[in-house]
């Protein structure tokens, strides 16, 4: 399934989106700006103002105001980007030098605090203070998922629970809050706002999973990173708890990769191992629980034309192999 006609739908829309990033990310610093630049030129699906504007055509308010909620969205994300990149010493982000490679650690940083800024600066116009409690809120628990995903790195003492609690936290509630705040925006009512930001939660978390299965599956030119990036940076995901519980020695060369030990099995040969275990498809399979449940949630929603799309938009995503 092809995500070509919900694009289609709000094709407008999504120009007026990179337009208005475009503005609102110039800045006075050549540095920074030229940071910004190169983090644009890299593209990106613009997933989140996507689910901003096809929960927005729910509601029956002025639909200029969803632009700038659409574009606040994908700064966030786009914030939090830079600084998992230096956090992780990335040095490729959708095939092109990251920030931090591109520069160093400090401008990387300060483009990130920057496009935060202007993130909460874009919507200070709203008169709507549940917009400002959920972005807020959003920002909030964000942060809290990238301080647990430093706590945790080249860390084995830890669990599943652990691992889903942090991908709800860095990337489930951003799309959530994407469907929620489209919802709020457009005016629409407290049962439909909940059914979107429902489905929100689940395509996020589906989505991440899929990142996370892809990150083994995909290859480099498709990644655009190194494959098994996330275990080379000392990531555990959920193939990887998978395949340690079933395989002995994926578990003891994790370990010894992780404390810098000598292993019969290198880091290459872990993360083709696991690519070729069942934890792929036990990811699979897991992702595609979340993905039924944003679909349950789909369905209750009023029988409307942007109803379609959003179904497209969760089967595209849960099918997609990069």
């Amino acid at each position: 399934m092809k995500i070509a006609t919900a694009l289609k739908y709000v094709n407008k829309d999504i120009q007026l989106v990179e337009k208005k990033i475009k503005s609102v990310t110039k800045a006075e610093s050549s540095m920074i700006q030229s940071a910004s630049n190169h983090l644009l030129s890299a593209g990106g699906k613009r997933i989140r103002p996507i689910f901003v504007l096809l929960s927005s055509r729910f509601g029956s308010e002025n639909q200029d105001k969803i632009i700038d909620v659409a574009v606040a969205l994908e700064l966030i994300h786009m914030a939090s980007l830079v600084h998992d990149d230096v956090i992780d010493h990335a040095m490729l982000r959708r095939g092109k030098p990251t920030v931090n490679k591109q520069w160093d650690n400090g401008t990387a940083v300060y483009t990130g605090d920057y496009i935060f800024a202007r993130t909460l600066e874009l919507l200070k116009p709203f008169k709507n203070h549940r917009l400002h409690s959920v972005l807020s809120n959003t920002i909030h628990e964000l942060c809290i998922g990238e301080i647990e995903q430093i706590r945790d790195k080249f860390n084995l003492d830890q669990n599943h629970f652990t691992y889903f609690k942090r991908i709800k936290r860095k990337t489930a509630l951003l799309i959530e809050s994407s469907a929620q705040m489209g919802a709020i925006a457009s005016g629409v009512d407290s049962e439909v706002e909940n059914l979107l930001k429902d489905y929100g939660y689940n395509i996020g978390m589906s989505y991440q999973i899929m990142d996370d299965i892809l990150d083994f599956t995909s290859t480099e030119k498709e990644l655009g990173k190194p494959v098994g990036s996330d275990l080379l940076s000392g990531h555990i995901t959920l193939p990887t708890f998978y395949a340690m519980s079933e395989d002995e020695n994926i578990l003891k060369g994790v370990q010894a990769y992780f404390n810098e030990e000598e292993h019969p099995l290198q880091i290459e040969e872990i993360i083709l191992k696991i690519k070729q275990s069942k934890a792929i498809e036990q990811s699979y399979e897991v992702s595609q629980r979340y993905l039924h449940r944003a679909k349950t949630a789909l369905e209750q929603l009023p029988n409307l034309e942007p109803k379609q799309y959003l179904d497209e938009v969760a089967q595209y995503l849960g099918k997609r192999r990069f």
